[in-house]
């Protein structure tokens, strides 16, 4: 079977078409992490057609190669924005560039699962990012030989191993992405895409690693144009009123997926003291099966997975370190190795 082909999408510009509905009624205080009014009051993004159709397609290529064995895991990456504007100019973000969710996807890849990635637009990609973030220029990859571009040879060993890796999944169609902007699209195609694997049942993995916002502006109360400098009160101060996000994993366990499926949510914490309580909370109230919890200050050298009966650190050595070993390929496995156990025991 010939692998489809798959659309560029780009989710940062406006949808300037999108109307302000100011007759939208306005968040009872109760409903506030209400996942269905979310829904109700916001538009899905006018390219999700089009992303549920690659989906489709790809989930329905791996299945009919290998039904019974076949796995798919959605990899989450990169943080989502919140628009200040309908016609965007401002928007609140987050630092994260999507590295734990590309180089992730990456083991997944050389583990024998498929890839849907769901990635901030212009965020890390996986293999791309070796080159596309590191502190050389893309050009200083390159040399001039005979009036035409070649590798520097200085690279190209090390270009070769990750090319091969990025063939293998391409021609295998292994990788299928797709982006998103902002929160709203974000949580449009989550679900969709969550729906969408259901038939996977537990051979469906969702690995969780996107930083998605805490709030957000209602679509209602979303200015048409560029808030201007003289939107400020008589304190010369602007004032910008924001709800929160939609509890969404709670939602996701229990309706947008299927209930064999294995899912996989991160805690990011700054205060090493209340990481693990955070994480077991987390779990006790999503009812899924692994948290895996980082410190800001550490997440590139440890992490810990907490389960409902256990906790287990993944921590990188000193020679690890020294040797620039990702975290990332000691989580994978034990991920996998979890993953494998489920659908065992399920």
């Amino acid at each position: 079977m010939t692998p489809p082909q798959h659309k560029n999408f780009h989710t940062s510009n406006p949808e300037t078409s999108a109307a302000i509905d100011r007759s939208l009624p306005e968040f009872a205080a109760a409903e506030v992490s209400d996942e269905d009014t979310f829904f109700k009051n916001h538009s899905p993004p006018n390219y999700l057609p089009e992303i549920e159709s690659e989906v489709e397609e790809f989930i329905k290529f791996h299945l009919n190669r290998d039904k019974e064995n076949a796995k798919i895991v959605l990899v989450t990456s990169g943080g989502t924005t919140v628009p200040l504007e309908n016609n965007t100019v401002r928007f609140i973000d987050n630092f994260s560039a999507g590295t734990r969710g590309a180089t992730s996807a990456e083991y997944f890849l050389e583990s024998g699962y498929s890839v849907i990635f769901l990635h901030r637009e212009f965020s890390l990609l996986p293999y791309s990012r070796h080159f596309s973030h590191s502190t050389n220029c893309f050009l200083d990859y390159m040399i001039e030989k005979d009036n035409k571009i070649e590798i520097n040879p200085k690279f190209s060993n090390e270009m070769l191993k990750v090319y091969k890796k990025y063939h293998k999944a391409e021609s295998e169609n292994n990788l299928l992405l797709i982006p998103f902007t902002t929160v709203n699209q974000y949580l449009y195609t989550l679900k969709s895409i969550c729906e969408k694997l259901q038939i996977l049942q537990k051979n469906a993995l969702f690995y969780l690693a996107a930083a998605v916002s805490d709030f957000f502006i209602p679509q209602y109360r979303l200015p048409q144009h560029k808030i201007q400098s003289s939107n400020i009160n008589h304190d010369g101060e602007l004032v910008i009123r924001l709800n929160q996000v939609p509890k969404f994993l709670s939602r996701l366990v229990d309706n947008w997926t299927n209930t064999r499926a294995y899912i996989v949510s991160f805690k990011l914490e700054t205060d090493e003291g209340i990481l693990i309580k955070k994480s077991k909370s987390a779990l006790e109230r999503y009812h899924h099966q692994l948290v895996i919890g980082n410190l800001l200050q550490t997440r590139k050298t440890e992490v810990v997975f907490v389960t409902k009966d256990n906790e287990d650190w993944v921590k990188l050595n000193d020679e690890e370190i020294a040797n620039n070993v990702e975290i990332e390929s000691l989580m994978i496995p034990q991920v996998i190795k979890l993953h494998d156990k489920w659908i065992k025991d399920i």
